[in-house]
């Protein structure tokens, strides 16, 4: 059929305008799409729960200040964000994150040296003060001291005094004199009575052979320094007693510092102290302690550090301001861990951090207890419940805290329950030793090996018998009791295994007694994990506790060395018992 001119016209232009619609049509649906998109992000956006860590009442779809204590909003954690089913653990977006100003830092290891600081000021040597009195009554007819701050040497002449008590005492001298002879105890009472006066011999022998009472006596400087204080002025009438002046030897001084209880520990009577003084710049001094005060200071909370110094130069001023560096060796092993302060949150003898989980989808963060020990500074010595590496919130722990304990998870407020029984060291040392040779028995297992496995239960078996229960109260050794004959008997039975899958099949029941004495008494391990294969004993699955986090299964040895996941974790080392459970991947 013959198509015309004009009829190939309208088809172009039909197909022209087919091709416009459809692309217009297109670009209509594609904004309407991307607007709705846009429109469900906005609406999950603004759809955000803010709240107050401290007042849980308070509820915003935005973020602020919380209208009752002032703190800034966090974003409400929804658990099905949470890639994590462990209530130890929170996990928080990282607009949270920011919010909150969370900050970590790794734990590290410790010096055996610790620095303390201490403030203080250059005091008076009070065994080197002098006070000069008045031996008896009368005026001050002369003043040669007339002002403070005055150096004087030893005897020199700083007042002159008329005493009529003194003239008094001349006179009766003289008469007995001339009667020495026929009462030689009256004429020795006159001189002694003199003599008490502090007058000396050369004074009363001058006064027995001229026969001329004298009418002043001076006073003289019992010691050489600077008189820091002048009691007296001239014409003042003095008592017996009074005292007149004080004069101090400035050529040694104290310099008193004060150190706070916590500080106390490191420092004791002899130990090497460095001082600096803001006025004398780029000089140090060197001294050791010479006391420490027995009490505390009520109002300060401090004790009274003293030590001694030289100052022959007289550079050293009473009142000047004093900085004092003590190095105290600490008795810690080279491992010893430190972390900040700020990273605690007190909860009395326990103290919580909060770690980092790694490789987590999400920023996550693990609630642990832990026990510390000496204070160093800005520091806690760690003595358990962390490992070197691992990485703790420094900044924003309250933070968390709250939100976790919004969120149901275990926190500060809200902890688990701690089961553990308390059982003496010897005890714990021997159920370690215990659980030592089980994990060689367990690695035996991995082994496949039913030669070795049978060596190692009659090991554990000897070890078994050598755990001491009388070493228990009656409360811990009832709980033994019920784990002893389970126990027993499982060792027993492995020990009689014809094979290494009996010998597997009963490791399963051993394994379970072992964990369940792990988290009752504890052990002198810092942390051991429970770990469980789905496949093992034919699909019935099993447990075992290893000495690893790394997954090395008994039950099936080579053939499947990697099937398995942990469990938990246990925290045992001096922390009696404290467990977190954190899931870790399957594994085949």
């Amino acid at each position: 059929m013959k198509i015309s001119k004009r009829e190939i016209q309208f088809i172009i232009i039909g197909v022209a305008v087919g091709a416009v619609t459809f692309f217009i049509v297109n670009l209509l649906i594609n904004k309407s799409g991307h607007q709705h998109i846009e429109s469900s992000d906005h609406q999950a956006i603004s759809t955000s729960v803010y709240t107050c860590s401290m007042h849980p009442q308070i509820r915003q779809n935005e973020p602020g200040k919380c209208p009752l204590c002032g703190m800034d909003l966090i974003p409400v954690t929804q658990k099905s964000d949470k890639g994590e089913n462990s209530p130890f653990i929170h996990t928080m977006s990282p607009e949270a994150i920011a919010l909150a100003n969370v900050q970590t830092q790794k734990v590290k290891t410790v010096s055996a040296e610790h620095e303390v600081y201490l403030t203080g000021k250059i005091a008076i040597n009070e065994q080197k003060l002098a006070v000069i009195t008045a031996n008896y009554s009368g005026r001050i007819e002369k003043l040669f001291i007339d002002f403070t701050g005055q150096t004087v040497s030893k005897g020199q002449k700083l007042a002159t005094i008329y005493s009529p008590e003194l003239v008094t005492a001349q006179k009766e001298l003289i008469k007995a004199v001339k009667f020495k002879e026929v009462n030689p105890a009256l004429y020795n009472a006159s001189k002694e009575k003199l003599r008490l006066w502090k007058i000396n011999e050369k004074q009363i022998n001058e006064i027995e052979t001229s026969g001329v009472v004298l009418t002043e006596f001076d006073v003289y400087a019992d010691q050489s320094g600077v008189v820091i204080r002048r009691y007296i002025a001239k014409g003042d009438y003095v008592s017996k007693g009074s005292v007149l002046f004080e004069i101090a030897d400035l050529s040694n001084v104290w310099v008193l510092l004060d150190a706070y209880e916590s500080d106390l520990a490191f420092m004791k009577v002899g130990q090497k102290i460095t001082l600096t003084v803001a006025s004398l710049p780029g000089k140090e001094f060197t001294t050791n302690i010479s006391f420490i005060d027995p009490l505390i200071n009520p109002q300060s909370r401090t004790a009274a550090v003293r030590a001694e110094l030289n100052n022959t130069q007289q550079l050293l001023k009473p009142e000047m301001f004093v900085k004092g560096k003590i190095k105290a060796n600490l008795s810690v092993s080279e491992k010893s861990l430190v972390i900040p302060k700020t990273a605690l949150l007190w909860t009395g003898k326990r103290s919580i951090v909060y770690v980092k989980v790694p490789n987590s989808e999400f920023p996550s963060f693990e609630m642990r207890e832990i026990t510390i020990g000496a204070s160093l500074g800005d520091y806690y010595i760690v003595e358990s419940g962390l490992s070197e590496g691992e990485e703790i919130v420094t900044n924003g722990v309250f933070a968390i805290d709250g939100a976790a304990q919004l969120n149901g998870n275990y926190s500060m407020m809200n902890r688990a329950v701690d089961n553990t029984i308390a059982v003496p060291d010897k005890f714990s040392e021997q159920l370690t030793d215990f659980v030592n040779q089980y994990f060689e028995l367990k690695n035996s297992l991995v082994k496949s090996d039913f030669q070795l496995t049978q060596t190692n239960t009659k090991k554990l078996e000897t070890i078994f018998n050598k755990i001491d229960m009388k070493l228990l109260d009656e409360e811990a050794h009832s709980m033994w009791m019920e784990q002893y004959s389970k126990l027993k008997k499982d060792i027993g039975q492995l020990q009689t295994a014809k094979d290494i899958e009996k010998q597997r099949e009963i490791f399963s029941d051993l394994s379970n007694q072992i964990i369940e004495i792990a988290e009752t008494f504890g052990l002198k391990i810092e942390t051991v994990y429970v770990a469980y294969c789905p496949m093992a004993l034919d699909d019935k699955g099993a447990f075992w506790l290893s000495e690893k986090e790394e997954i090395n299964n008994p039950y099936f040895g080579d053939k499947m060395l990697r099937c398995g996941e942990v469990k938990k974790k246990i925290r045992t080392k001096s922390t009696r018992g404290t467990k977190t459970n954190q899931p870790q991947g399957h594994q085949h």
